[in-house]
């Protein structure tokens, strides 16, 4: 059977700040710059969500794209949509909320509606300029 990624993608907006609590102050800003700051600051993130499998014969589909909008909705962005992601989202309690953790927090929630059979895989867009990729581990 043909193999196809699909994608689906999703927007929104998010505050935060980049801080290591374990880390001086002066390291926090050394590292994280302008991202440190304490009073936070936001970004409009675009996720696309890819799955890839084989074409289903029955549908055509490898997975219906209004079902992936479902669950990234579900899953992820009522969560994350205009929250600040230090102090109002729980997956980020202990973890700093960098690009890097926010994929692999929201692949982790996406994988468990997808089926097994199927690659996911997610790009966040943190600015026009800026990406993340993440397939799982």
């Amino acid at each position: 059977m043909p193999r196809c990624r699909v994608t689906r993608r999703v927007h929104f907006n998010a505050a935060h700040r980049l801080h290591n609590p374990a880390r001086t102050d002066a390291w926090n800003v050394a590292t994280f710059g302008a991202c440190n700051n304490p009073h936070f600051h936001g970004h409009n993130y675009e996720l696309d969500i890819s799955v890839e499998g084989e074409v289903n014969p029955d549908s055509g589909y490898v997975f219906d794209l209004n079902t992936l909008k479902r669950v990234a909705e579900e899953r992820v962005l009522r969560h994350l949509d205009h929250k600040n992601l230090n102090l109002d989202v729980t997956w980020f309690a202990s973890l700093n909320p960098t690009s890097e953790n926010l994929a692999i927090v929201i692949w982790r929630e996406l994988r468990g509606a997808v089926p097994d059979e199927l690659a996911l895989s997610v790009r966040l867009w943190e600015t026009p300029r800026n990406y993340v990729d993440y397939s799982g581990a």
